[in-house]
């Protein structure tokens, strides 16, 4: 009997490989990257608790998601010496326990979902920053110390403290929207020396803001090569919003930055777009105007990788917009997504990110749009 079992689980296994769950391919242009962790619906609509941010693995169910970075690392040197986590109603510091020593959250329980989604086919990175996170990197000697800590946390490395027990993450994503550049470079060269002697593949992927350059990320876009880089294309005046009410995708300059001053030609550009009306201060469309504005920017640009939506629990929330865009990139089509959430956003002074009341369970206190 338990040969049988055996036997049967491979062939199931066989069948599930060949009716196309594949491994993430970052060369593809229809890939959908969305946030994890912030419980961003939550931190809107504090009352509707049914529609707050779910498992991890609850967003690997089906094929419209490719990517998922995990926000957010907030903290790269907190006590003990260590960096914390937040990610909201699911992992942070004040719900769950610490290593002792730290204000690192130990969520282990976690590794289960972690492997769930790349057993699917996902990649699952570590996005460090956020809108108020702690990012500063002061010299390139405490850069390289602070990606040997990754790595040892999170990656391929090893230690006592991995907040995400054995499960070892596909990469690290930089959404550093403070303190300036810093010395990221060598952080990245050494995430990428580590990798280099590794049995796996990692990537290392960005979220600059729309204008251009980032003043944060400009200059580590041209020092250091990238795997993808995640457009913030709302929250500004550049945004998906006025390039719509333009007619035009003019912004999308990063193509010719891709070819001409990338280290890595082939990195893949995403047009990056709120999920839901409450998701960021400006930028929302509907779903069939992000599907017009994505499509024909991936006719006319081929650095363009897909789309990243801001985040998770909004775009399930809102009729499941990730699926409806995935959709649009995979047939030409988009699926219809009314909602009662998808009304015209409320106006934030100065455009900038909404802040939203400290609350460790509802949203982090790192909520980044």
């Amino acid at each position: 009997m338990a040969l049988l079992k055996n036997y049967l689980g491979l062939i199931a296994s066989s069948l599930i490989f060949s009716c196309g769950v594949l491994a993430f391919d970052n060369s593809r242009n229809d890939n959908v990257a969305v946030y994890w962790g912030q419980n961003s619906y939550g931190a809107t609509h504090p009352s509707d608790t049914a529609n707050f941010q779910k498992t991890l693995s609850t967003y690997c169910q089906d094929d419209s998601i490719d990517a998922i970075p995990a926000a957010f690392l907030n903290v790269f040197f907190g006590t003990g010496g260590l960096p914390e986590i937040n990610m909201a109603n699911t992992c942070n510091n004040v719900d769950n326990d610490v290593f002792p020593g730290t204000g690192l959250a130990n969520c282990q329980f976690l590794a289960d979902d972690i492997r769930t989604c790349q057993a699917a086919g996902k990649i699952i990175t570590l996005s460090l920053g956020g809108a108020t996170g702690s990012a500063t990197l002061t010299s390139d000697a405490q850069a390289e110390a602070f990606a040997d800590t990754i790595w040892d946390l999170f990656l391929g490395g090893s230690s006592d403290t991995r907040p995400f027990g054995d499960a070892i993450l596909d990469g690290v994503d930089l959404d550093i929207e403070g303190g300036g550049s810093g010395s990221f470079p060598a952080f990245v060269r050494r995430i990428r020396d580590h990798a280099a002697g590794a049995g796996k593949q990692y990537f290392v992927t960005a979220a600059p803001q729309c204008p251009f350059p980032d003043a944060n990320l400009g200059s580590v876009l041209n020092a250091v090569g990238f795997d993808a880089v995640y457009v913030q294309f709302y929250n500004n005046f550049c945004g998906i919003a006025t390039e719509q009410n333009q007619k035009s995708t003019d912004s999308f300059h990063r193509d010719n930055w891709a070819k001409t001053q990338s280290p890595n030609p082939d990195v893949k550009i995403y047009l990056g777009a709120p999920a839901s009306s409450t998701s960021a201060g400006s930028g929302f469309v509907d779903i069939d105007t992000l599907s017009d504005i994505a499509t024909t920017t991936r006719s006319q640009f081929d650095s363009f990788g897909g789309v990243m939506l801001w985040d998770a629990s909004q775009a399930f929330a809102n009729n499941r917009y990730d699926r409806a865009i995935k959709n649009a990139l995979t047939s030409g089509r988009a699926s219809p997504a009314s909602s009662p959430h998808s009304q015209k956003p409320e106006s934030i002074k100065g455009g900038k990110s909404r802040k939203e009341k400290p609350s460790a369970r509802v949203s982090s206190r790192f909520f980044r749009f």
